[in-house]
């Protein structure tokens, strides 16, 4: 029986924020599979805030996403069929097959293909907690962050998929931790179940100096460590509350994604605190996954890290749940259940 197989395409290039009308579904027919080839349907896809700098025909820290073929994106699932060596039908697998329902997966490509145990940890979480937003969340902390017991960590979009596990794994280091959030039910969150020290609603401080205060009420020691996945407003209320010698985690900004410019008003704090700025992408840093993934696991099984996820029901709902990334609506970690 021949397997008709959904896709999404990116068919357009967005102007500022994406919109649905830049996806178009289309459904293919698979061929059977041959010699050394695995297909595979998709459980869960992983929609993330790089996709945008992708969509882009610019320069970026990887190519652009061509036009008129899958959109990419990570992707959980299980082997329905294979004639390769490494695995069998009912295997759970990571890919990064994009936004399609299923994938044949050649030879050469198989190696690129992990095989995961699900039997204590779910298969959605390999697309969050335990896989790149996890990993991403760890290499900033101890890397570049290097966080000591009794400082003062602050992390941006602390309600997210990095940022919930950036400010549990530097509890675990003995910090205090402080998240910006945006709305009182993800500050919630992240004060009374994760055990952040406390959380601001950013939302409810649109001027610079205002955020400045409360940031100053709510640091009152100063700031050693500060993880960054926002930018603009954000970025200027913290810059002045930085100690001397802090250190900032440049993970991402999404503020500036989607075209807005993200100007620094007063760069010479970074010289006259004599701070450290670091932007990072974690493919660069494919060493550290085991490390990263053996404590991120330890603490994941023994109930010391949390998560959360949204969950949009159906291939054709990726594209709207991909947009709300860009309005806040995702509660942690943003994924697509495909079965």
């Amino acid at each position: 029986m021949t397997i008709i197989n959904k896709q999404i395409l990116l068919v357009s290039r967005p102007q500022g924020m994406p919109t649905p009308e830049n996806f178009r579904l289309v459904e293919v027919p698979l061929p059977a599979i041959s010699d050394g080839q695995v297909l595979v349907r998709n459980h869960f896809l992983s929609v993330d805030p790089y996709m945008r700098a992708r969509m882009n025909d610019a320069k970026s820290y990887t190519s652009p996403q061509p036009l008129d073929e899958v959109m990419t994106g990570g992707t959980a699932g299980k082997v329905l069929e294979s004639k390769h060596p490494d695995f069998v039908a009912g295997d759970t697998v990571l890919g990064f097959a994009g936004w399609q329902e299923h994938v044949i997966v050649d030879a050469p490509q198989a190696s690129l293909m992990q095989k995961v145990d699900t039997s204590r940890i779910p298969l959605s979480a390999y697309l969050g907690t335990m896989g790149m937003p996890g990993v991403t969340a760890w290499y900033g902390l101890m890397r570049i962050i290097n966080p000591k017991a009794e400082e003062t960590v602050v992390v941006s979009a602390a309600a997210g998929a990095v940022g919930t596990v950036v400010g549990q794994l530097a509890k675990e280091r003995g910090c205090r931790v402080i998240g910006l959030a945006g709305g009182s039910e993800k500050c919630r969150y992240v004060h009374e179940e994760l055990g952040f020290d406390g959380c601001i609603d950013y939302k409810q401080y649109q001027d610079v100096q205002m955020l400045r205060a409360v940031l100053k009420e709510t640091c009152p020691n100063g700031i050693d460590g500060y993880f960054e996945n926002v930018g603009g407003l954000i970025l200027e209320a913290i810059l002045p509350r930085m100690n001397t010698f802090g250190r900032i985690a440049v993970c991402g900004m999404i503020s500036g994604y989607n075209g807005t410019p993200i100007p620094i008003p007063i760069p010479q704090w970074i010289l006259q605190s004599r701070l450290k700025v670091q932007g990072f992408i974690i493919s660069d840093h494919m060493e550290v996954w085991p490390e990263a993934l053996q404590e991120i696991k330890t603490l994941v099984v023994e109930g010391r890290i949390k998560s959360r996820e949204t969950i949009a029901q159906g291939l054709t709902a990726a594209p709207d749940a991909f947009v709300g990334l860009f309005q806040g609506k995702n509660f942690g970690k943003q994924l697509v259940k495909l079965i």
